[in-house]
Order: C-alpha cells, then sequence, then structure tokens
C-alpha cells in the first residue's frame, strides 16, 4: 500500500541575535498564492517587543562587529553570497511563488542580489580611503576626518524586488561596522527569512542583522521612537511611512535617509551607489600634534 502523508508547511519565524523565535505576541499572517490563491506558508507578525528584543541583540553585537577588521567584513559579506549561490534555485522558486513573478525574473533577481553583495563586499576595506580625508589645518597639526559606523541601523524595505531590495540596503550599512533591525517587505517577506536562514549558516556573528516581518504601520513609529536605534534608512516608497518616521525622529535626532526607488531602478546602476554607505556612517575627525 502506498505510504502517504502530509506535507510540511513551513512557518517563517522571525530572525533576532543569530536565532529564530516565535513572535512573542503569538500573532502570524498567512501568505496565499497571487494567481491560484493556495496557502503558501504562515509567517510572524513582530510586536513592539519583538523590536525591542532586536535592538538588544544589536547592541550587544556592534561593539565587536565595528572591532572586526574590514577586510574580514568583507570575507563575511562574500560569504552571504557564496551561500545565497548555493541556494539559488529554491530560492528562485520561493521568489516566483510569493510575488507572482515568473521563474525566469525570480532567477535575475537572486543573480543580482548575490552581485550586489559582492559589490558592496568590495567596498569594505576601501570606502575608509575614498571618503575619509586629510584636511589642511593652520596650526601645527595632522587633522583626519574617518568615517565610522553609526551603531545599530534600522532598515525599512520596500514590497518589490523583496530580496534585492533588501541586500541593496543592508550591505553598505553592516559592511563599516553597523549593526541593523531589518523590516521585510510586507507583501513578500518569505524571501528575506530564508535569506536569514543564509546568514545564520555564514560566518556574521549573531545580531549584527536582525529581521522582523509584519506591519509596516505598526512598527515604523517604533522605530522612529526607539531611543537607541540610532538611524533609519527607510526604502519602503511609502509617503505614509515617510511621514511617520520622520515625525517620529524629530524627537530624538535620530538620521532618516530616504531611498525612493522604483522596482526596476534598484536592479540599475542606482542600487550600486557606494554612496549608499554613507547613510550609516558619521565622520569624525582627529587632531594630532605634528612631531609627537
Amino acid at each position: 500500500m502506498e505510504n502517504r502523508r502530509t506535507g510540511v508547511i513551513k512557518t517563517y519565524k522571525l530572525f533576532v541575535g543569530g536565532k529564530f523565535p516565535r513572535t512573542e505576541s503569538g500573532r502570524y499572517l498567512t501568505l496565499e498564492h497571487p494567481r491560484s490563491g493556495k496557502h503558501l506558508a504562515s509567517y510572524c507578525q513582530a510586536s513592539r517587543k519583538d523590536l525591542r528584543d532586536s535592538v538588544v541583540a544589536a547592541r550587544k553585537a556592534q561593539p565587536g562587529w565595528a572591532a572586526t577588521s574590514s577586510y574580514l567584513r568583507g570575507q563575511i559579506l562574500y560569504r552571504i553570497a557564496e551561500m545565497l549561490e548555493s541556494r539559488s534555485t529554491s530560492m528562485a522558486s520561493e521568489i516566483s511563488n510569493c510575488s507572482g513573478v515568473s521563474l525566469t525574473a525570480a532567477k535575475t533577481e537572486i543573480h543580482a542580489t548575490i552581485d550586489r553583495i559582492l559589490y558592496y563586499a568590495g567596498w569594505a576595506d576601501k570606502y575608509s580611503q575614498v571618503f575619509g580625508s586629510t584636511n589642511p589645518v593652520a596650526s601645527s597639526h595632522f587633522n583626519f576626518s574617518t568615517p565610522e559606523p553609526t551603531g545599530i541601523v534600522g532598515v525599512i524595505c520596500p514590497d518589490k524586488p523583496p530580496l534585492l531590495a533588501l541586500a541593496t540596503l543592508v550591505a553598505p550599512a553592516i559592511l563599516s561596522g553597523n549593526s541593523t533591525i531589518v523590516l521585510a517587505s510586507e507583501k513578500y517577506p518569505l524571501p528575506a527569512i530564508t535569506l536569514a536562514e543564509v546568514i545564520a549558516n555564514s560566518d556574521v556573528p549573531g545580531g549584527v542583522i536582525n529581521l522582523l516581518s509584519g506591519s509596516r504601520c505598526e512598527l515604523a513609529p517604533h522605530f522612529a521612537n526607539h531611543l537607541d536605534i540610532n538611524a533609519i534608512i527607510d526604502g519602503s516608497g511609502d509617503s505614509e511611512i515617510t511621514s511617520i518616521l520622520k515625525k517620529g525622529s524629530s524627537t530624538n535626532l535620530k538620521r532618516v535617509t530616504i531611498r525612493n526607488m522604483s522596482a526596476t531602478a534598484w536592479n540599475g546602476k542606482a542600487g550600486r551607489d557606494p554612496y549608499f554607505i554613507m547613510d550609516s556612517v558619521e565622520l569624525k575627525t582627529l587632531w594630532h600634534p605634528v612631531g609627537t
């Protein structure tokens, strides 16, 4: 007699501190296939408490990550691309199923994502020389300006492209030594959460990248108001979310950078901009007496 079994439908969890916890609120959302209406998966609807837990994990990880050599950070980014390459076929199917694009388009996005991570990996040990400077001063001092990590960076992702946009926003933020809290695409979060599985099996220290899924409108005010999130990069393309972030951040003087790009622009030259690195660094100036 044929052995019949029920397939296990995956429940996509959060990614906090290098682990995959369920949301503390117990809330879950479901995702259906855009054409057939078939149930694809359930995923967590993150709460304010989940965000706060992510901040704790990010703050714990950030000093050690910043102290890592820039060369090693570049190598770790390269490792993420290696791991993603090995899962490109299954992830392309996932992107196609959840967002409704063709499998060919999904493969194109995967390849573009891998290339984008490699692109920013190459900047890890170069951006300081390019964006830093030696400044002329009137006194007998050396004066240097060097880019240093801001600290904890909140990243709000757009819906399309769900994976490429995330990589484009996160890679330049972490290569300088920041830790991140990422809110995945609200409509198509599955590829982002699967990317977290890739990250967990790479060499990225736990807490450097924390990934949440859920409602932008619910979580955006908490991103803006939390005093231990030092900067926000908003790629949502949603004017309402942008307004919430700007208004909330005005009370704590948090830097908010808006990256409002079309779905096709993420794949073009605009997405390969080294100035994205400057969204999450601060220029620190050092004075040193000549001759000492």
